[in-house]
């Protein structure tokens, strides 16, 4: 080896030499980025299958959904102790005229549409006493409806299939779940880019002197892009507890930031997911409303049975058998009818009831290294592989071009 030549060649060369490390610091930094945007875009498939790509995240938002809501349901959120914090009494207290109002519309529009003699029969005393008494009766009902529920929220709301879907129909809002919970790890990967990568640079700045190799280049780039992307998504998780000797002590970044993540995550959970306007929508369209709708049936018909029976020989006279089944049915048909306006004015009684975002932070904050890093392993795991290569593509690539500068 003539170290002189050596010498003299990046003494000559100096310019050309000293934008190695910087250009592989580059190299780090941009396959970083393009590594990261490619978890999260385009939202939809881009281009002519085969060829073409997907967001990693939008593409597999099911999987990720689930293993997600399968986090919240087994370790974050109970459903039944969660809904029995909702006190029938204060519910109903929010409901107020709501609840009458929709209480005198139905008991109105039936006895118009079934009974029309007799309500006009009737005279205005009458019909506001039977109106009356009917109203009395609806925040009993009410209540008695709402602990059924609460004691049998299984039946009536499956929160796997609520949150998953939600989280399905906007993709935009599982990338947003993944994106805003590790900011700080996906700054971390980029930024670790640049030092790794001009790390790597100064052992390509020499191999180059010694060998003048035009493989060297593509091949040190490739291996910039892909070590530097493997190893900076090890270092945002592992090790999972704080490691080390004296006083130097290292933790992956992720677990190191557990307070901070579990209340990042607390409330994009709260506020954008498991949010009370999503489970009205659930329990009123989802796959077991008919279950709800039986409940409220059963009430307004046992509800209808009582005021009758007050009123026995009128009913008799007046009401055949079938007639008065018809309308029983028709009442029922009409609250439900009613359900989605009127629960409406006690989702903000509901949402601080529920107190989801902080059940969310003090479970997150109980689960083992493991169980937490399950939070956001899933967006990397199965397809990290595709992102590693991509990265270290690109570095080929810019290699070769650097290649090219060197000898033209």
């Amino acid at each position: 080896m003539d170290t002189q030549a050596v010498l003299a060649d990046i003494g000559a060369h100096w310019h050309v030499y000293a934008t190695m490390p910087l250009i592989a610091a580059l190299i780090g930094y941009v396959t970083k980025r393009v590594a990261i945007e490619m978890m999260f875009r385009p939202l939809e498939f881009a281009g002519i299958k085969p060829f073409g790509w997907q967001g990693v995240i939008p593409a597999n938002a099911r999987r990720m959904a689930t293993t997600a809501v399968d986090l919240l349901t087994r370790n974050l959120v109970d459903p039944k102790e969660i809904f029995a914090r909702l006190d029938p009494e204060e519910m109903v207290k929010e409901l107020g005229p709501p609840l009458l109002k929709a209480v005198e519309e139905v008991t109105r529009e039936v006895m118009e549409t079934h009974q029309p003699r007799l309500w006009e029969m009737l005279p205005a005393r009458a019909q506001r006493l039977l109106v009356d008494q009917v109203r009395a009766q609806a925040p009993a009902v009410v209540k008695r409806l709402l602990r059924e529920v609460s004691a049998n929220i299984d039946d009536v709301l499956d929160v796997d299939d609520m949150l998953i879907n939600a989280m399905v129909r906007d993709k935009s809002l599982t990338c947003r779940l993944i994106r805003e919970v590790a900011a700080p790890e996906f700054r971390f990967i980029a930024r670790s880019g640049i030092c790794f990568g001009f790390v790597i640079g100064l052992v390509q700045f020499v191999a180059w002197a010694l060998t003048k190799e035009p493989l060297i280049m593509p091949a040190f780039g490739f291996v910039t892009g892909f070590v530097t992307d493997w190893l900076a998504l090890k270092m945002i998780f592992y090790p999972r507890e704080p490691r080390g000797f004296g006083v130097f002590r290292w933790q992956g970044m992720f677990q190191k930031r557990r307070q901070e993540v579990a209340a990042d995550y607390g409330a994009l959970i709260a506020e954008e997911v498991l949010t009370v306007r999503n489970v009205m929508e659930a329990v009123l369209t989802g796959p077991r409303a008919d279950k709800l709708f039986a409940m409220v049936t059963r009430e307004v018909q046992r509800t209808i049975d009582a005021q009758a029976s007050i009123a026995k020989p009128l009913v008799a006279l007046t009401i055949g058998g079938r007639q008065y089944q018809e309308m029983k049915r028709a009442a029922a048909a009409k609250a439900i009818e009613f359900l989605p306006e009127t629960v409406k004015h006690v989702e903000s009684y509901a949402t601080g009831a529920l107190d989801v975002r902080n059940t969310i932070v003090t479970k997150m904050r109980q689960l083992t290294p493991l169980e937490f890093e399950g939070i956001l392993r899933p967006a990397f795991k199965q397809d990290e592989w595709k992102l590693i290569a991509v990265g270290a593509v690109i570095g080929g690539l810019v290699g070769e071009l650097q290649v090219l500068l060197l000898l033209h």
